[in-house]
């Protein structure tokens, strides 16, 4: 079996033999208006991580994570500016060492630049950085009120992509995770129920419909 990297969410790492492949890219596709962060902030208790936010500040993000009820660690936080971000991303991804998690929250903002080719390029580099170091990139594709056109290229350019499905029903939220990519692998074939109050964990209280 292929390297794994664990997620540090102990139901997906069950789910998927131990972790996602060494060299991975992973989408995680969430309703902005969702818990999918605590996803992230998990990731980070596993190994080094690089956290690249294109949204809010170091500061802020920092803070999340510090405050998070879950196991988190200590991962390096970098804001990239407005300013020719893909150009700015790239420089520091370039320098994720061996055995690394990069996250990059959210992408949509890189999926938005012209001309595509660039974010094209982008992807191009990041794939052959992650793969070269055996390391674990997540992008958090935020799943609102306006996707990205490059969004297709995005999910093309993973190789694994869970969708975070968030509602509710009644008194209660729900979340369904699905994992319906997983490139050289086996996807888990059912829809994982699970409980995002403190941690990621699977939902035992109702059975899924």
């Amino acid at each position: 079996m292929e390297n794994r990297l664990r997620t540090g969410i102990d139901v997906l790492d069950r789910k998927l033999n131990g972790g996602i492949p060494a060299g991975s890219i992973v989408a995680l596709c969430a309703d902005p208006a969702s818990q999918a962060e605590l996803f992230l902030y998990e990731l980070t208790a596993t190994r080094g991580t690089l956290y690249l936010s294109l949204d809010r500040s170091e500061e802020a993000v920092s803070d999340s994570i510090r405050n998070s009820p879950t196991e988190t660690g200590d991962p390096t936080v970098r804001h990239i500016p407005g300013e020719a971000p893909l150009d700015n991303a790239g420089k520091l991804v370039s320098a994720l060492p061996e055995t690394s998690n990069l996250i990059i929250d959210p992408v949509n903002v890189l999926e938005t630049q012209e001309p595509p080719s660039r974010f094209r390029n982008f992807m191009n580099d990041l794939q052959n950085h992650i793969f070269n170091t055996g390391s674990l990139a997540v992008l958090h594709c935020l799943t609102g009120h306006q996707i990205p056109r490059l969004r297709d290229s995005t999910e093309h350019f993973a190789d694994v992509i869970f969708q975070l499905e968030t509602g509710t029903n009644g008194d209660d939220v729900e979340n369904r995770l699905a994992i319906p990519k997983f490139r050289g692998g086996r996807a888990p074939a059912d829809v994982i129920k699970l409980d995002l109050v403190e941690e990621v964990s699977i939902d035992t209280s109702r059975d899924i419909a």
